[in-house]
């Protein structure tokens, strides 16, 4: 084991001088016995949400224009390879968890994770969690019972500028820039969404929400796209960050929890 520093005190110190050297002695002590108990709690200090992200230097910097990743899910981690080359390019995992279902946009890479956490990873340099969102009782569903996390993840929008996360109980649509919650729609009362049974068309998402055999088929389907609930007449949010909103736009509110049909 490594020796402590002392400090030795003059030998004719007595009194008050020594034992404010002692006091001083002690000082010195606690501080080198501080050193070693900092480091080692920087050093095990986990990143938020037990993400751990990989990136191959060979590949960390594309050449601009490149395309994007494939995206794969491979045991406990999401890899992003190169469309050309199959060459990796970087990795996401989180410590205990594993992902469920993946969905991209330009830019960007979703992953939903087996603890029901959303993730937006950079998806050209994969150099960083862009944002984290959780729906409640997300992660005690996608538990019971095994192919739940099929359709949950929905890239709305020009671009996939919206995700959409369709749960049983609502429909959750974060902007993709930055996972601002931007509209909410629950299901109606006594029906439920059901992600696996989605399709799209002309820019709409229709999913179904069966409500145990009441009502007419069609009252079963929602359909919604990156502004919320596709009905006739409805004034929708503008989803735009709030530099690129036009100055004459006015005054919107900035969420919304939408009509259950």
């Amino acid at each position: 084991m490594t020796a402590l520093p002392t400090t030795t005190l003059p030998a004719t110190a007595t009194g008050g001088g020594a034992r404010s050297g002692s006091r001083l002695a002690l000082a010195l002590v606690s501080a080198v016995l501080a050193v070693p108990l900092v480091t080692a709690a920087h050093q095990s200090r986990h990143a938020p949400f037990g993400d751990q992200l990989t990136v191959h230097a060979a590949v960390s910097a594309p050449a601009p224009g490149a395309p994007d990743p494939v995206l794969r899910s491979a045991g406990p981690r999401v890899e992003a390879r190169d469309p050309r080359s199959g060459a990796l390019r970087w990795v996401h995992e989180r410590t205990g968890h594993r992902p469920l279902s993946l969905a991209a946009a330009p830019g960007h890479a979703f992953a939903l994770w087996s603890d029901g956490l959303v993730t937006d990873t950079e998806r050209t340099t994969g150099d960083a969690v862009r944002w984290h969102r959780a729906l409640p009782g997300l992660a005690d569903w996608l538990a019971a019972g095994p192919g739940r996390a099929a359709g949950v993840l929905q890239p709305l929008g020009p671009r996939g500028r919206m995700l959409a996360v369709v749960t049983p109980r609502r429909i959750a649509a974060y902007r993709v820039p930055d996972g601002d919650l931007r509209w909410v729609l629950p299901a109606a009362g006594g029906c439920a969404f059901e992600p696996r049974r989605s399709v799209r068309t002309g820019g709409a998402l229709l999913v179904a929400q069966p409500c145990g055999g009441r009502g007419a088929w069609t009252s079963g389907v929602i359909a919604v796209d990156g502004l919320g609930r596709i009905v006739p007449g409805r004034t929708p949010l503008g989803n735009e960050l709030p530099e690129d909103r036009p100055k004459s736009q006015g005054h919107r509110p900035e969420k919304a929890v939408t009509r259950p049909g």
